[in-house]
């Protein structure tokens, strides 16, 4: 066990991109925890999914030993966190197991909307923040102006920021000593009652579930006998070790220090994140405090293209949800896809990780519907229902009033686009909240409705500023709004998998866009089919989809004209009779198309 006056623990929090895995990177090799024959870019990042986008989707850890010019040897645990919004809450739960943070900012782009929500973590954390300016080897660096801004928007000291490029490695020295000089140790007593944090899970084929753990107080050694304070399950340890990237066993792990441990534990269910974890024993009384659950924020359905694959689709999810505590799923069937799952997901980008991953890893087809949110539905007779899918909408005579989730955004924007997100913001039935200026980029601050947002926003708000906003939110209450449920019906049939909820003053916009999407989309049958955007029992708009004619006149040679009507007639109640009983055939690409709004 290491003494707590040379153990540092640490995460590096930055906007997407920003260089924290390439500084995370420069670190492991500038200290020889790896050797330069194993070295890989973004060694931290083991999915294929995180090394193709270049992005982290889970926070990594990994212990390196440093030794100071004092003469001193300090140990150093690195917390890598992502950047993305949907990933917050794998950024929120780490910075509970480490006492200051890494501000990475790029130097030639300055403080990003994600720089701030990820900064506002750390300090609600109590964090010690050591700002460190990335990327001094571009041109475009200004290292000035930034420390500057950093000044202005966050309201840290940055006059002695250290300035560092991950990429050649200047200035990664000067970054472990102020890790060491100005980051405080930690704190904890090693004769108390075991007290360690559960700070993640994840499943392995070989070792069953392991738990990374941050011991607080007391020590943890193998073949002890542990209990989840949350739902009190016993286990014995089986082995405990440190990551250095790689798996490393040790025997014991005392205060301050962060690693991992496996007991036989089957399902990552039941390790909890966020729970305590102590002697089965000699137990604390009280648990840490502990962080909310993750709330899945958007639900859509999977659905597979072929329905044989339908049991594949159930295993894959089982294994993923092994992995990812935050993502939630259950049964649903619809009667124009078949069988499939709801699912929950924390934001549109933890969705597309989630779907790629079982088109990719476990090969099947996928079908997503439109991303909904939660809503709650206020029945007349007192009743609340939490509403995931918009077919499952209530008849609106006993409901009361409906409540949608409402957001914070904030929005960086250079000066000249302002004009443009302020329109795509009231657009979307935003309400200004706030607007400042940081340098030449406005900082706008607006209340939004979440389902106006999961749909196409962040895609429009990219084109409408050529790439240059950044974007961050936060859930921030409940309110009642004008909300009513709009089905799409094709030849007088309902299709579920189409029904949204939408404002009553967007839905006829929103429902024309549908029907002539729609109209292009659905192939010609023999018959003339209506396609129509309902409001309850009300038609909002409507195309028709013309049919196609068989030419049942061409064996007339001459004659009387009758002859021909008889035909026409003939055909005209044929057609009558197939529109009856005809089904029509909506194509998959038809539902998939139809779900990608453009405005």
């Amino acid at each position: 066990m290491t003494d707590l006056a040379h153990i540092r623990n640490f995460s590096i929090v930055a906007h997407i991109d920003h260089g924290k895995s390439t500084l995370a990177d420069r670190l492991i090799q500038a200290t020889g925890t790896v050797q330069d024959r194993e070295m890989k870019e973004q060694m931290l990042d083991a999915m294929d999914i995180e090394r193709e986008r270049g992005i982290t989707i889970k926070a990594n850890t990994v212990r390196i030993d440093y030794r100071a010019d004092d003469g001193e040897t300090y140990v150093l645990n690195l917390i890598d966190t992502p950047g993305h919004v949907d990933f917050a809450y794998e950024v929120s739960r780490s910075m509970r197991a480490v006492e200051g943070s890494l501000l990475v900012v790029d130097s030639t782009q300055g403080v990003e909307a994600q720089t701030l929500a990820n900064v506002y973590q750390a300090i609600d954390a109590d964090h010690e923040i050591v700002p460190v300016l990335n990327k001094i080897d571009l041109p475009a660096s200004d290292c000035d102006k930034v420390a500057g801004q950093i000044e202005d928007v966050i309201g840290i000291d940055a006059h002695d920021a250290i300035r560092v490029s991950a990429k050649t490695g200047e200035g990664i020295h000067e970054t472990l000593e102020a890790i060491v000089h100005r980051l405080p140790a930690p704190r904890g007593d090693a004769a108390a009652p075991l007290r360690a944090m559960l700070v993640d899970s994840w499943y392995d084929a070989y070792l069953g579930v392991v738990v990374l753990v941050r011991i607080m107080d007391g020590v943890l050694r193998k073949g002890d006998r542990v209990r989840m304070m949350q739902n009190g399950s016993v286990h014995q340890v089986d082995r405990i070790g440190v990551f250095r990237p790689m798996m490393a066993v040790v025997d014991a792990l005392g205060p301050g220090e962060i690693g991992f441990l496996t007991a036989s534990i089957k399902q990552v269910r039941d390790t909890r994140v966020g729970d305590t974890i102590t002697h089965e024993k000699r137990g604390c009384d009280t648990p840490l405090p502990g962080f909310k659950p993750s709330q899945p924020v958007v639900f859509c359905g999977l659905f597979p293209v072929d329905s044989a694959e339908f049991e594949d689709l159930r295993e894959a999810i089982e294994k993923l949800a092994l992995n990812d505590a935050s993502f939630s799923s259950e049964m649903e069937t619809s009667a124009a896809l078949g069988f499939g799952f709801r699912c929950g997901f924390l934001g549109l980008l933890h969705l597309e990780v989630i779907r790629d991953r079982i088109e990719r890893e476990y090969d099947i087809e996928l079908i997503t519907t439109a991303p909904s949110v939660v809503y709650h539905v206020f029945m007349k007779d007192g009743e609340v229902i939490e509403l995931h899918n918009p077919a499952d909408m209530p008849d609106l005579t006993y409901v009361d009033h409906v409540e949608e989730p409402r957001i914070r955004a904030t929005i960086l924007v250079p000066d000249e686009y302002l004009g443009d997100v302020l329109k795509l913001c009231q657009d979307r039935r935003g309400i200004q909240l706030d607007l400042t200026y940081a340098g030449p980029r406005a900082m706008v601050v607006y209340d939004l409705p979440l389902n106006e947002v999961v749909f196409d926003f962040y895609d429009r708000l990219k084109s409408v500023t050529k790439g240059y906003a950044s974007f961050d939110y936060q859930l921030t209450e409940y309110r009642a709004d004008n909300l009513v449920k709009m089905s799409v019906l094709v030849n007088e049939e309902p299709v579920d998998a189409l029904s949204m909820l939408v404002h009553r003053d967007r839905a006829e916009m929103r429902g024309r866009a549908m029907v002539e999407k729609l109209k292009e989309l659905i192939p010609r049958h023999m018959f003339k089919i209506p396609i129509q955007a309902a409001i309850g029992g009300k038609v909002v708009a409507r195309e028709t989809l013309s049919a196609l004619r068989k030419d049942v006149t061409a064996k007339c040679y001459g004659g009387d004209v009758s002859r021909k009507k008889k035909l026409l007639e003939k055909q005209k109640k044929g057609k009558k009779k197939m529109r009856q009983f005809g089904r029509v055939e909506i194509p998959q690409e038809a539902f998939i198309s139809a779900l990608k709004m453009d405005e």
